[in-house]
Formats: structure tokens, C-alpha cells, sequence
């Protein structure tokens, strides 16, 4: 059950788009449970997949275990992470997706999210990995891993929204706004918004998000 997606069908019928979005470290998969109902009032044709992270040691905060989408070995200067388990998450997104094109939606009508660790995965997936194209990518309060020693995909041909709390106290605004240029350099579409928020999710960058997702999925 832990480790089972989420579905939060459409109540209008047959979906035709989908939201991948994955939670932060030390969450659940029902931390984004209330936005996802939030936003599919106007994107009633999309159906929501939270999946749940496996509950594994992380170094950082004394080697306890929780919820993790890989282990972090360190904070500075920049974070230190396992990479064996960040492909495996990455792995996981992509057979996430590979599912929801098996029930008939097309990559381009897929959008992946994530908060924090969450976003980390989920931009290492679309960029890094042997992805297909998407409708686009959405990263919360979050930093790129792996930019500097991966090749992002050739083309950038998924749009990224970047979102960040300019007090946000976890994860710097400088580690947001680094990947942010790191997929503008790239050629990457990419979009920038940041908030007078810290480490957290707030209604006006939901509504920024609505807006976003509104031209992207829509309308078929």
C-alpha cells in the first residue's frame, strides 16, 4: 500500500492528461492530495498519480529511516546525493509514465511534479534519462543533482516551470535559480516564479500553477 501510486480519477470521466507528482522527503504521498482536488475542479479531464517514496535510511538526519526518493550523504556546498538511488526513483517516474501511455495518454499530454527531493527526481528524469518528451515539468522548491555531470536531453523539447520561496530556508533560492539556468543554458523552455514564502507551497503559487497547467492540458 506504502509504495502504491495514488489515482485521483477525473470526475467527468475518461482522462485525458495526467499529473505525476512526487512528494518531498520525509512526506507521503497524500501531502498533495488536497492540491490535486484543488486543481482538477478546473483540469476535470486529468487524473492525478501520487506515488509514495520508500522508507530508507537518509545520512543526513542521522542515518533514520523515512521517506526518501534517495539518500542525501551531505548539504554543502551543494547536496551530496546517492545516485544509484536517485536512477532508481527516476526508473520508477518513467514505468509511472509508461503506464499511463499503456491507458491511452499520449507523453505529451503528461506532466511531471515534484516538491523539494520530489523535484530533484523528477528533473533528473525528464532531462537526464532516456525520457520522452512531455507536456512539461514542474519543480517546487527544489535544485538539479545531476546537471553538471549529465547531458540534458538534446533539444530540451519539455518546458519546465521553476518555483521557489525567496525565504525558503531548506533549500536555498540559489539552488533553484541555478537549475533554472542551468536548463535556460540548455535551451530549455523554461519559466521562472518566486514567492515570499519559505519552504512550502502557497495559494498564489498554486494559482500560478493552475494557470500553467491550464495551457498545457486544457484542451486536447
Amino acid at each position: 500500500m506504502e509504495n502504491s501510486p495514488l489515482v485521483l480519477e477525473s470526475p467527468s470521466g475518461t482522462a485525458d492528461s495526467c499529473v505525476i507528482w512526487l512528494h518531498g522527503l520525509g512526506a507521503t504521498q497524500h501531502d498533495f492530495e488536497p492540491v490535486a482536488e484543488l486543481l482538477q475542479r478546473s483540469l476535470m479531464s486529468t487524473r492525478f498519480v501520487l506515488p509514495q517514496a520508500p522508507t530508507q535510511a537518509v545520512t543526513i538526519n542521522g542515518g533514520w529511516a523515512m521517506p526518501s526518493w534517495y539518500d542525501i550523504l551531505a548539504m554543502n556546498p551543494a547536496r551530496a546525493i546517492d545516485r544509484a538511488q536517485l536512477d532508481a526513483s527516476a526508473a520508477t517516474v518513467r514505468a509511472l509514465i509508461e503506464t499511463q501511455q499503456a491507458q491511452g495518454i499520449a507523453a505529451e499530454r503528461i506532466v511531471l511534479a515534484g516538491f523539494s527531493q520530489g523535484g530533484a527526481v523528477v528533473l533528473h528524469t525528464a532531462y537526464n534519462t532516456a525520457c520522452p518528451t512531455l507536456g512539461g515539468v514542474m519543480a517546487l522548491s527544489t535544485y538539479a543533482p545531476s546537471f553538471e555531470d549529465a547531458q540534458v536531453n538534446r533539444g530540451g523539447a519539455t518546458p519546465v516551470l521553476c518555483l521557489h520561496g525567496e525565504q525558503d530556508d531548506v533549500v536555498p533560492l540559489a539552488l533553484g535559480r541555478a537549475a533554472y539556468e542551468a536548463l535556460v543554458a540548455a535551451g530549455v523552455e523554461a519559466l521562472w516564479h518566486s514567492y515570499p514564502m519559505r519552504h512550502e507551497v502557497i495559494p498564489a503559487e498554486i494559482q500560478d500553477i493552475q494557470g500553467w497547467l491550464l495551457a498545457r492540458l486544457g484542451g486536447k
